[in-house]
């Protein structure tokens, strides 16, 4: 058994919910999903609380949607993983809509074909 990469991910919780989870559960996955966006409000200072989730994870995927670029959480959250040199990486979201990136994203950052194998090679640190 190989050992799996520790994720954060990243998406609009309104549009893009679960996406993504559950290709993390299939056996040959890479990667594991060790937390992700919240829909309920983190009491207190929510940004200081996702920044300790974040911290805790060795990359942080994040997925784009329609809405991508407005969506307050992930903006927020690509935000702290820039700040805390956590790599991360843009998934097409979808393939019948235009995705956008987080308006947070760096204007180098290129999105990514959600595909089974180019998955594998980004969590492997191909980009």
């Amino acid at each position: 058994m190989s050992i799996k990469t520790k994720v954060f991910i990243s998406f609009d919780y309104d549009h893009d919910k679960d996406l993504l989870i559950g290709q993390a559960k299939n056996e040959n996955s890479p990667f594991y999903i060790a937390d992700y966006s919240v829909k309920e409000e983190l009491s207190g200072d929510w940004k200081e609380k996702v920044r300790a989730r974040i911290k805790k994870v060795e990359q942080v995927i994040i997925m784009c949607g329609e809405y991508t670029d407005s969506a307050t959480g992930v903006n927020a959250e690509i935000k702290i993983a820039q700040e805390e040199n956590i790599p991360y990486f843009l998934l097409y979201g979808r393939s019948d809509k235009k995705c956008l990136k987080p308006k947070n994203a760096n204007g180098s950052d290129k999105m990514y074909r959600w595909a089974w194998d180019n998955l594998e090679a980004l969590i492997g640190g191909a980009r």
